[in-house]
């Protein structure tokens, strides 16, 4: 069970929730021995019971932490603590590709296709390293605030089996391919099939198939014909179509064959978009019968005098001029002199010469092979046996290990006692010791034959600025000395009692360090003594009294508490809080908290005309009432007084899908004389006036 605050392998800190899936939740901590924010993903209870895809799952996370690619959310570690599994990954800022396309209802061409090239190369590095996605979505992609488009996600998808089938892996069957839909084997093809549907929904803010049920979408994969996304964009260039297209073509071998590839011609399309340029290959065209020509026949002809044997061309010729005369006799017959004229180049003298001196050659290779053969059998060439020895040495295998994040003195040797060759090449890297293998060019856990060639990339050590000391500095000071040197400063604050308030108590990376210029440094500055300050604690997923009661025992007050809409924290519970937990503020500071109100609700319109209530006798036209269209919700739409009806209007943003109309009006009662028959005595009853209430159900419009 994870819980915030808490240390994993001794070196991550859980701060926050920030995500969850089908099969995970994802945490952001703090990586205390790099000082770097990273995120966590663990695998949820359900599945750290499976032994089966706990296995599948640690093997292919190992996997994916050899890939690194800028446009690939990287993987750092992976592990196990207690009953968790985990994944340390890159922590990447910004919105997945699926909110992105909803926010803007549909991207435009360039956009769209900007996108699917930087997928793609992501994509491209892992099928380089023999990884499989197998479940691309929009909702696996991320576009950074700075723009930069990453793929996640590598290796759980591959680990999820037919035993471990979730609701996040059928929620994936609107961007599955047809082998993917029926259970079958699915390879580097299929996620190519499932980055086609990502840029059909990209292009046009849409999937291509829907329907009420699982099941239903996938047999429209598999059965229906692929829409173009021209028939809801008309705008989108014919060769984007036609890239779209490709990638979703029900078989794979008349897909793309590889992403570099379609990546050709998605950089094609922006140089030309007015071309149509994409090749998709027809099976049934290429596979159909063809009348074969005269000059079909000089090819066949010309090419034979290039093959090996000539009797293999002459009986090639006379079984296509045989089925030419099945096929149609008459075209044959139908003239006596291109009949003779057929028969006349038949027959060629120098054509017999040369399959005469081919035979007797290729009688004679025959006849030294059985020589060679009884002599091997008699003992005669005892050279054989050691080219036999040498044979098998060289096809001897060894299964390739795991040398990643191994120091490169390590690896070499480990794979020179395997009996392969390593190769060095070095990469500049901030992130990593230098010495630091950080890919291999074969992936670990193949086999491969003895004295192959590895190529190790090794971390080399960036060629930085040399980091310059402020601690003890003023805040500004320290801030004026790191940005003259190139770098760019973030200030964090603590308080500290023995430091003056403002001045810099510690920074990362230190002192004298060198670091990359432009790279990031961290001041720590003192706020003064923590008697003056308090901690902010974490108010999130709980109601605003819990919150409420809590921000007041740490010496805080609730601020401005606004309702929102939010699809990740349940509704009544505090989504937002204005400072973040752990930090320092003044006691008596207002934190300002958000509650979620849920999801976006449905929205209703009324504007219908508001007429007479006629209902009551008692009404007469020209009276003035007061009245008020409430939604069942409570909300008053409406409050008025009016003489006259109906009363006119356009009313949106309803959150309830009826609602009431109250009139209130008063009746004017003339008094009446009543007579005691006993007495005679008159008596005066009644007038003066009486209040009517009346009140008419309504039904809203969905807008």
């Amino acid at each position: 069970m994870i819980k915030i605050g808490m240390m994993i392998a001794d070196r991550y800190e859980i701060l926050e929730k920030i995500g969850t899936g089908g099969m995970s939740d994802v945490y952001k901590a703090k990586d205390h021995k790099l000082n770097r924010f990273v995120a966590v993903k663990v695998l949820k209870q359900e599945f750290s019971e499976n032994a089966n895809f706990v296995s599948k799952f640690r093997i292919e996370a190992q996997a994916a932490a050899g890939l690194m690619h800028p446009n690939i959310v990287n993987v750092y570690d992976v592990g196990e603590e207690g009953e968790n599994h985990y994944i340390v990954m890159e922590l990447v800022e910004g919105i997945t590709l699926k909110k992105y396309i909803e926010k803007k209802a549909r991207l435009s061409v360039k956009e769209a296709v900007s996108i699917a090239i930087q997928v793609s190369m992501g994509i491209e590095a892992a099928h380089n390293n023999h990884i499989i996605h197998r479940d691309i979505k929009p909702q696996n992609i991320i576009i950074s605030k700075e723009g930069k488009v990453k793929v996640t996600d590598f290796g759980i998808a591959k680990a999820a089996t037919s035993n471990t089938i979730t609701s996040n892996v059928m929620g994936s069957v609107h961007y599955t391919s047809p082998e993917q839909a029926r259970g079958g084997y699915s390879d580097e093809k299929s996620d190519i099939y499932s980055l086609g549907v990502t840029m059909f929904e990209m292009l046009t803010g849409r999937v291509p198939f829907n329907g009420e049920t699982t099941v239903a979408i996938a047999i429209k994969h598999i059965q229906e014909e692929f829409p173009s996304p021209r028939e809801y964009v008309g705008e989108i260039p014919v060769c984007v179509e036609q890239i779209v297209l490709k990638c979703c073509q029900k078989s794979p071998d008349r897909r793309y064959q590889s992403m570099s590839e379609l990546i050709a011609d998605l950089k094609q399309s922006l140089i030309s978009p007015d071309e149509d340029f994409v090749k998709v290959a027809d099976p049934d065209e290429e596979a159909s019968t063809r009348m074969i020509t005269d000059r079909d026949m000089v090819q066949i002809k010309r090419q034979s005098e290039n093959r090996d044997s000539m009797d293999e061309a002459m009986r090639l010729k006379k079984d296509v001029r045989d089925r030419e005369r099945d096929r149609d006799d008459d075209r044959y017959y139908e003239d006596d002199e291109d009949e003779d004229w057929d028969d006349e180049e038949d027959y060629d003298p120098k054509m017999e010469k040369i399959t005469t001196i081919l035979a007797v050659v290729a009688a004679l290779l025959i006849g030294c092979i059985l020589i060679f053969l009884v002599g091997r059998t008699m003992g005669v060439f005892n050279f054989g046996a050691a080219n036999d020895e040498l044979q098998a040495q060289e096809k001897e295998q060894v299964e390739m290990i795991r040398v990643v994040g191994m120091h490169v003195d390590e690896a070499k040797k480990a794979l020179l006692d395997l009996g392969l060759t390593p190769e060095i090449k070095y990469e500049e890297n901030s992130n990593y010791d230098a010495g630091t293998v950080l890919r291999a060019s074969v992936q670990d856990g193949l086999m491969i034959d003895k004295g192959t060639n590895i190529i190790l990339t090794v971390a080399e050590a960036v060629e930085g600025v040399q980091v310059p000391n402020v601690t003890g500095k003023s805040q500004t000071e320290a801030e004026s000395v790191l940005t003259k040197e190139g770098f760019v400063v973030t200030v964090v604050e603590s308080p500290d009692a023995t430091v003056e308030k403002g001045v810099v108590i510690s920074q990362s990376p230190e002192a004298e360090t060198k670091a990359a210029a432009g790279s990031n440094i961290t001041i720590r500055v003192s706020q003064g003594a923590e008697d003056n300050k308090v901690r902010v604690p974490r108010v999130v997923d709980m109601t605003e009294m819990d919150a409420t009661a809590v921000l007041t025992e740490s010496g805080l007050v609730v601020g401005t508490v606004t309702q929102v809409e939010n699809e990740e924290t349940e509704p009544d519970l505090v989504c937002y809080q204005s400072y973040s937990e752990g930090s320092y503020v003044d006691k008596g500071t207002a934190v300002d908290l958000r509650i979620s109100a849920g999801p976006s609700q449905k929205t209703y319109r009324y504007s219908e005309g508001i007429t007479a209530p006629t209902e009551d006798p008692s009404y007469q036209s020209g009276m003035e009432v007061a009245v008020e269209l409430i939604a069942y919700d409570g909300t008053v739409i409406l409050s008025t007084r009016t003489t006259t009806f109906p009363v006119g209007g356009n009313y949106t943003g309803i959150k309830s899908p009826s609602g009431v109309i109250r009139y209130t009006f008063t009746v004017q009662t003339e008094p009446t004389t009543v007579t005691n028959p006993e007495t005679g005595e008159q008596t005066t009853e009644g007038g003066g006036s009486e209040t009517k209430t009346v009140e008419r159900q309504v039904n809203f419009t969905e807008e």
